[in-house]
């Protein structure tokens, strides 16, 4: 999507960044923080002092989002497991079964 039709659908909000940064940061409305309408994905940017490279900055992290969210998703190739795994399964499926007929059988020579 490019930039300037993206803009028709994002709305910015500038408020104050918080954490370290002195009076100039708590001061100032430097972080921007844009919202894409249709979809309702937000995104931050405080890193900067300057209003406008936030700003930018929100829009391009905005963009690299919605990308992510549009690229198509690759097919699931199904897989199923080959004859030795599917073999060495059933031998322990069996071993364990003779196991617990072997402690069946010595329950019931005991009573």
């Amino acid at each position: 999507m490019p930039t300037t039709a993206l803009l028709k659908d994002v709305q910015f909000q500038t408020l104050r960044a918080s954490g370290p940064g002195g009076q100039h940061r708590n001061k100032v409305e430097t972080a921007v923080r844009a919202t894409h309408l249709p979809t309702g994905l937000t995104v931050i940017a405080t890193e900067h002092r300057s209003q406008y490279r936030n700003k930018k900055l929100a829009l391009e992290r905005l963009q690299n989002l919605l990308n992510t969210r549009n690229k198509p998703r690759k097919p699931r190739i199904k897989t199923r497991p080959h004859r030795a795994s599917i073999e060495k399964r059933l031998d322990q499926k069996s071993r364990h079964a003779k196991k617990k007929r072997r402690r069946q059988e010595a329950r019931d020579a005991r009573d």
